[in-house]
């Protein structure tokens, strides 16, 4: 697959360094065009570039913004209609005390209205950048991923996508399921700050 990734922050990072040793063609994008070839450069067959030119080259774009970023990135990526956007964010409010959206919609539903033809998964906001820039391995297994998503292909690849980075994708169904499933980002980030259990966690489901 041709992915791109959108943003250099800490996640950004973390799947730019999660990606490097797989099969898939990278290319990682940012408002500093020159720290994103930095980073491309520094992991070896990677490009690095704009925003925009990252979105054209790819099919699967990942969007690694804070959600307070992403909408008004979303207008400016230009055309995605066939594309692949997976939404990675968890909505939280400028002061982080709760979620910004819920209930009756979520972060991936408001993103899927603005990218008039493109494919939106949500996946991946239960993932620590720790974790996902360290590759962290779990005694009890493999950390799970859980996938929303109202194109069925579209899930598929992003299930692929999680397998190859080491992780097990969880399919909790339609989009509007994102609503449950940001909320329980909104959990891990409790969990790992307040209750001060650190940044190494992640969620699985066990099976009898």
């Amino acid at each position: 697959m041709k992915i791109a990734i959108i943003g250099t922050g800490n996640m950004g990072t973390g799947f730019a360094k999660s990606l490097a040793d797989t099969k898939h063609q990278v290319f990682i994008g940012s408002r500093n065009i020159e720290k994103a070839k930095g980073i491309a450069q520094s992991l070896g067959n990677l490009k690095g570039g704009s925003y925009k030119d990252a979105a054209e080259f790819a099919d699967v774009i990942i969007l690694a913004v804070p959600w307070h970023a992403e909408k008004d990135l979303v207008r400016n990526l230009g055309d995605v209609s066939g594309k692949i956007l997976v939404d990675i964010c968890n909505p939280l409010t400028k002061d982080f005390s709760g979620l910004d959206v819920g209930f009756t919609t979520s972060a991936a539903e408001e993103i899927a209205k603005l990218a008039s033809g493109a494919k939106v998964v949500k996946a991946f906001n239960t993932i620590f950048a720790e974790v996902l820039q360290q590759s962290l391995k779990f005694e009890e297994g493999k950390a799970n991923v859980f996938i929303c998503g109202d194109d069925r292909g579209a899930k598929e690849k992003v299930s692929q996508l999680v397998k190859d980075i080491g992780y097990e994708p969880v399919d909790c169904g339609a989009l509007s399921a994102a609503r449950c499933v940001e909320p329980l980002g909104m959990l891990n980030i409790n969990l790992g700050y307040m209750q001060k259990m650190g940044t190494n966690i992640a969620f699985r489901l066990m099976r009898k």
